[in-house]
């Protein structure tokens, strides 16, 4: 059984230390790719947001326009129809 004190500064001190080197240089490395990973994913949902935003806008834009030409339609039809009534009268006057 070997035994250290805590001030050994001796070769097992140093393994240690340079074990841990790649550790931490790993674990820097892979928060800086989340770090990267996390930017992009807010990147894309304010990209994603600012689309909705404007396809709602658009869908609101669409919806009106949809109610406007149903009610020319409507109009449209209706006045077609009062002049094939006055077509028929005519026709049955004559």
């Amino acid at each position: 059984m070997v035994s250290h004190s805590l001030t050994s500064t001796g070769p097992t001190a140093y393994i240690a230390d340079m074990s841990e080197a790649p550790a931490k240089s790993q674990f820097e490395v892979e928060v800086r790719r989340l770090e990267k990973r996390l930017d992009e994913l807010v990147t894309t949902m304010k990209h994603l947001k600012d689309e909705n935003r404007a396809l709602r806008s658009r869908q609101d834009s669409l919806t009106a326009e949809r109610s406007q030409l149903l009610q020319k339609n409507e109009q449209v039809r209706t006045r077609v129809e009062a002049m094939i009534g006055r077509l028929k009268a005519m026709e049955h006057g004559t």
